[in-house]
């Protein structure tokens, strides 16, 4: 008889939808394929569906804050279930871009230069200090968003008008602009799994070119790399994967610029929607979408 799987999806941070899309599309997988399947929100009931439902494994996906940054995953352990993806001590370093960072640079992975900002400078102090550290134009984000949630490219005249819009957010990052190539990464356990690169018609890659068909993203896969080089993107994956202690499913992005690789952020919980990466990623190296759910099922049940 097949498991019974708990998907919890939804939740209350900026990529609700996209989580409940996630959610969505791996329950009817697996109820295709004969898994007896219950959604929840992480909510008041969670505990209640849990006791009342018994899964075998519970498959997390909720994206961005309050589900892969450490939170959820430190209430699921206190019910002895496996759940799929990372723990709550990786979760939390990946999703805060800056212990991340610093994380890559202390091991030597090319990351852009940045410096984070508590709005505590007059406008022309920040100005000098960006032109004297990372120069204009300058990536603008906050520090634990995912799916490129209110990041923006910001020149000297846009500058206030995105302080703005970030001041809810009282700490923000301020991240060297790398033009460049864009370039995702999954790693799958043990296992480089492939990368994929991506042709926004936007801007960059921003959370419309990622979940709004009609922003007509190109997807190229197999990526046109010299066999070092896309090796040598592989092992930079693999190794930010295993330095932040990452289980199952990752994706890392980067930029490619002048020969070398700068990792943007690693992603714990990448999407499982029709526009998402690794399932096209896995598709590509004839891993089919139940298939990749199934070995994430799996791999959750190894976890102590």
């Amino acid at each position: 008889m097949k498991k019974k799987i708990l998907i919890i999806s939804g939740g209350i941070s900026k990529e609700r939808i996209i989580s409940l899309d996630t959610g969505q599309q791996v329950a009817n997988e697996l109820k295709k394929n004969g898994y007896r399947v219950k959604i929840t929100e992480p909510d008041n009931n969670l505990e209640k569906n849990i006791k009342f439902f018994k899964p075998n494994i519970i498959f997390n996906a909720l994206h961005g804050q309050f589900g892969e940054d450490g939170y959820i995953q430190t209430i699921l352990e206190r019910f002895k279930i496996p759940y799929t993806h990372s723990g709550a001590i990786a979760s939390s370093i990946a999703m805060d871009k800056e212990i991340s960072k610093k994380l890559f640079i202390k091991n030597k992975i090319k990351t852009p230069k940045f410096f984070t900002y508590s709005f505590d400078l007059t406008k022309s102090n920040l100005i000098n200090k960006i032109n004297k550290e990372l120069k204009f134009p300058v990536v603008i984000k906050p520090l634990n968003e995912g799916s490129s949630v209110n990041v923006y490219i910001c020149d000297k005249r846009s500058l206030n008008k995105i302080l703005y819009k970030l001041k809810p957010y009282k700490k923000v990052m301020f991240e060297q602009f790398i033009g460049g190539r864009e370039i995702q990464v999954a790693i799958m356990g043990d296992k480089k799994l492939g990368a994929i690169e991506l042709k926004p018609k936007r801007k960059f890659y921003d959370y419309q070119a990622k979940y709004d068909s009609k922003a007509k993203t190109q997807h190229i896969i197999p990526v046109d790399l010299a066999k070092s080089k896309f090796n040598l993107l592989m092992d930079i994956a693999y190794k930010a994967h295993k330095i932040i202690g990452c289980r199952g499913v990752t994706r890392s992005d980067f930029k490619f610029f002048n020969g070398d690789f700068y990792l943007l952020e690693l992603n714990t919980q990448p999407g499982m929607t029709k526009l998402s990466l690794v399932p096209e990623i896995a598709l590509y190296r004839g891993l089919t979408f139940i298939k990749l759910i199934e070995w994430m099922l799996k791999d959750a049940s190894k976890k102590k």
